[in-house]
């Protein structure tokens, strides 16, 4: 898997979402729409594990997450930033959403879930914060911010 392709493969995905409001409708939406036994989030989840096992994705590390933006927010994919996160029984940095996000819960390893949820997609209105939590084995974690939007804070 390269950039180019990968590239392609959110173009795609960031279309469907494109002009959405990022809320629990938009969640239901994309697990039925885009279920996590479905070809597309099997091709994104395949992809991801390449592009991992390749070196570009999730190349850097910080307190045991080992993440990476993979693309900027731009026209190509529709206002959306592409990071991934590569988590192991961990809590994350707690962060405030301005303008929403979209996870793609890709476990890998035992029964993980990200925040409470299992395969599928989760979705966090503007506005919304979160520590972001990984239990019960590995997982990745796509997200798309709207206009690449994110706000690192102390938790309180």
């Amino acid at each position: 898997m390269d950039l180019p392709r990968f590239e392609a493969l959110m173009v795609d995905l960031t279309a469907k979402v494109a002009g959405r409001s990022l809320d629990a409708d938009l969640a239901e939406w994309l697990n039925r729409e885009v279920p996590a036994d479905g070809p597309e989030f099997a091709a994104i989840a395949q992809a991801c594990r390449e592009a991992v096992a390749a070196g570009w994705m999730c190349s850097r590390e910080h307190a045991g997450i080992k993440y990476g933006r993979v693309i900027k927010a731009g026209p190509a994919t529709h206002g959306f930033s592409v990071d991934v996160v590569d988590m192991n029984e961990i809590a994350g940095g707690h962060h405030v959403h301005p303008n929403g996000e979209i996870d793609m819960v890709m476990p890998l390893e035992g029964e993980a879930k990200f925040d409470g949820h299992g395969a599928g997609w989760c979705v966090y209105p503007p506005g919304s914060a979160h520590t972001p939590t990984v239990a019960g084995g590995r997982a990745f974690v796509l997200y798309l911010l709207p206009q690449g939007a994110i706000q690192f804070t102390p938790a309180t």
